[in-house]
């Protein structure tokens, strides 16, 4: 009877009629990997305490579109000229109490946002984000805020004209209608920064945020576990 396993060698002695023979495998030398000198084992960010941070107000801004429909709309319309939609959105963390918490965009009672939003085409996504920043949160009787951008911590894809969105790419999607990339904001020692009326600034604790989609969405419930890795430094 044929043995069974694998591999699998026939024994040349017996021409092909007798048991099969396992060929011992020989011990190779380990693989050598060379460190290139990018490998990070430990990502420290340093928080500071919401105190530190000085809010005021300026003019409201309004949405582009008045509804979801209109919103998709014009992203047809977009993408038909010019392609995927590429938006950028900010992760600013301060600390309370010696917790971390994500600063959120609340409009209404029950949205809310980071700051961020779509790139121009043909934009460099850093130098993007660094204008929706100022755009969203810039004083106008200040010089701007040196946005200092740190990582990327999360990329997202919006596969058709609808809402959701994935943390991957789904099957046979060849041409997916929104890359949404998240990147982790350092936030200077003090800083002054106006909120648009028709928004409200607010503080999430990252313990409210876990598994709390039906509250904040899946995109901002995820912030936990994508800024899991950093090793947060309390000032």
């Amino acid at each position: 009877m044929a043995g069974r396993g694998w591999p699998k060698t026939m024994n040349k002695s017996s021409g092909g009629g007798g048991s099969a023979a396992i060929s011992p495998i020989t011990p190779t030398a380990a693989p050598q990997f060379h460190h290139q000198g990018s490998l990070t084992l430990e990502r420290t960010i340093s928080l500071y305490p919401l105190t530190n941070y000085t809010f005021g107000t300026k003019d409201a801004q309004y949405e582009k579109d008045q509804s979801v429909v209109a919103r998709f709309e014009r992203m047809k319309e977009e993408f038909k000229k010019t392609g995927m939609r590429r938006s950028a959105e900010g992760v600013l963390i301060v600390h309370e109490h010696g917790l971390p918490h994500v600063l959120l965009l609340q409009l209404g009672t029950s949205f809310f946002k980071l700051p961020g939003g779509e790139l121009k085409p043909g934009e460099d996504q850093v130098e993007g984000l660094k204008r929706l920043l100022t755009e969203m949160l810039g004083r106008q009787d200040h010089p701007p805020v040196d946005w200092v951008i740190e990582d990327t911590i999360a990329n997202w894809w919006r596969p058709n004209f609808e809402s959701p969105q994935y943390p991957y790419i789904p099957a046979h999607i060849t041409k997916p209608k929104e890359h949404k990339r998240l990147y982790l904001v350092q936030l200077p020692e003090k800083a002054l920064f106006a909120v648009p009326r028709n928004y409200k600034l607010v503080a999430a604790p990252l313990f409210e945020l876990y598994d709390n989609a039906a509250g904040y969405g899946p995109i901002i419930s995820c912030l936990p576990q994508t800024l899991s890795r950093f090793n947060f430094i309390y000032n």
